[in-house]
């Protein structure tokens, strides 16, 4: 293998962020625990932003391969890549003193959170099974170790261990289809998959149950129906700082799993996992509405509501089609922005000896926390798709592709079923400007994190003159994809 073919030039980002991940852990284990903390809160936020820096510098204007074919680099990767840096960079700051608070071990937190990230890299610009499935579970373990921070708290360890159990089957079911696909078309490299697949009879039942594999271990990682059960539990008995990491940006390189999976490599069997999505996605978007109704607990109603989310993020994806491919694309930001600032807002409201996790905990929030409470509020007009936000758009965006796809009944019962979703949103608002406070508690966060969670929420409503242009990107960064 020359050198020539190795381009390591394009994956200076990752080899970066890698770098410093090993530094910020080293300055962890060698300097006193409370400079520790602090330092390796600005090492990694630092890190981050450099990252992003780094690849905004260099970003791509085509598609280029490197490591001899298995790391590719073009600009959906890098677009993802941005998105994914900034918005780990953002739950870091959100989570600072939540974690200084409680005593949680932030280095660690760091630089798991920094390893996770360049996971998440790698699966982003993953050009062959292998690598692909070293990034998925190099982001999946430092996720199931941030889980169990709380090492004393009995529904935090049972979360993890939950967690790391069904992702490990999931991880299983990934390699086992990953290993019939290779038996079939006798190679790893997804762009030869994606031509050997063409010519194969799609009616061979070793190439269907392959495709079923991989769509089952994809609906496991997203969380989708009916493989949802690790996705309330986690979210609740994880702390906060975890699972706002969690819910942000790993959603981001779901989709790139899945462009990579099933359009990079299984497009040509489209009319096999077509027909999968639809159902996943129906069930995902009616169970996750329904049921975060009946919930109590903020953080577990959060994640009904991020279930129906994936739903609606699989919904473009299911169209088989560049403008449903661009569509989700636009969805998943949008999501992963909002859902990075809906626990930054649960993070504010927490202090050291009250979690804010609780529906009750927001009553009256309005009359104490004016400037809060609007923000709250723009968030679940977001989130529920009220106009005239960027949610409302994104789910505009999916609908009109579906439309366009021919799948209009699908398209209908995915507005009825927002119509839904919209009671528990709502629900929220009314507590938090219609009933009386509970307790005088003051929400005091720091100018920092008061500015960050600001520019957070603002830019959902503020970038509605550029939404055009932003859907436009989405959508021309997916037709240049090498496939």
């Amino acid at each position: 293998m020359t050198l020539q073919t190795l381009q390591t030039s394009l994956a200076i980002p990752e080899i970066f962020l890698a770098s410093m991940a090993c530094l910020t852990l080293v300055a962890g284990l060698y300097i006193g625990r409370n400079r520790a903390d602090e330092i390796c809160f600005w090492l990694a936020t630092g890190t981050l932003l450099a990252t992003a820096g780094l690849i905004i510098g260099s970003f791509s204007q085509g598609s280029e391969t490197a490591f001899n074919g298995l790391f590719v680099d073009d600009p959906m990767a890098d677009l993802l890549k941005i998105a994914i840096c900034v918005l780990s960079a953002i739950v870091f700051i959100y989570s600072r003193h939540y974690n200084m608070a409680r005593s949680l071990f932030q280095s660690e937190y760091h630089v798991l959170g920094l390893f996770a990230v360049c996971g998440m890299l790698v699966m982003t610009s993953a050009n062959h099974l292998l690598v692909l499935y070293l990034g998925l579970e190099l982001m999946s373990l430092c996720l199931y170790a941030m889980v169990a921070f709380y090492r004393d708290d009995r529904l935090a360890v049972e979360s993890a261990m939950k967690y790391f159990v069904l992702g490990a089957l999931a991880s299983s079911v990934l390699l086992y289809g990953m290993s019939l696909l290779y038996g079939l078309t006798g190679t790893l490299s997804l762009p030869e998959i994606h031509r050997a697949t063409g010519s194969l009879d799609q009616e061979n039942l070793g190439l269907i149950l392959a495709v079923v594999l991989i769509v089952v271990s994809l609906a496991f990682k997203l969380g989708a129906v009916p493989f949802h059960m690790w996705v309330p539990d986690v979210y609740q008995g994880s702390p906060t700082s975890t699972t706002a990491f969690i819910a942000a940006a790993p959603k981001i390189a779901a989709f790139a799993m899945i462009m990579r999976l099933l359009i990079g490599g299984l497009e040509e069997l489209h009319g096999i996992w077509q027909q999968m999505l639809i159902i996943l996605a129906l069930l995902s978007v009616a169970a996750g509405n329904i049921i975060a109704i009946a919930q109590d607990n903020l953080k577990r109603m959060l994640a009904y509501s991020t279930i129906s989310h994936m739903g609606f993020f699989l919904f473009g994806i299911l169209t088989a089609d560049a403008a449903g491919y661009g569509a989700s694309l636009f969805y998943v930001l949008v999501y992963a922005t909002m859902s990075c600032a809906a626990f930054g807002l649960i993070l504010i409201l927490s202090d050291k000896d009250f979690e804010s996790d609780r529906l009750e905990d927001l009553k009256g929030l309005g009359k104490k926390s004016p400037w809060v409470g609007l923000l709250l509020l723009i968030m679940m007009f977001s989130m529920a798709g009220v106009p005239p936000t960027a949610g409302f758009f994104a789910k505009l965006s999916v609908i009109h592709s579906l439309v366009n796809a021919g799948l209009v009944w699908v398209a209908v019962l995915a507005v009825l079923l927002a119509v839904v979703g919209a009671y528990y949103y709502l629900r929220i608002i009314k507590l938090v400007y219609f009933d009386e406070p509970e307790d005088s508690r003051e929400i005091s966060p720091t100018p920092a994190v008061r500015t960050v969670i600001t520019i957070n929420v603002l830019s959902i409503v503020l970038i509605l003159p550029w939404i055009g242009s932003l859907f436009a990107m989405c959508h021309e960064v997916i037709l240049m994809l090498a496939y």
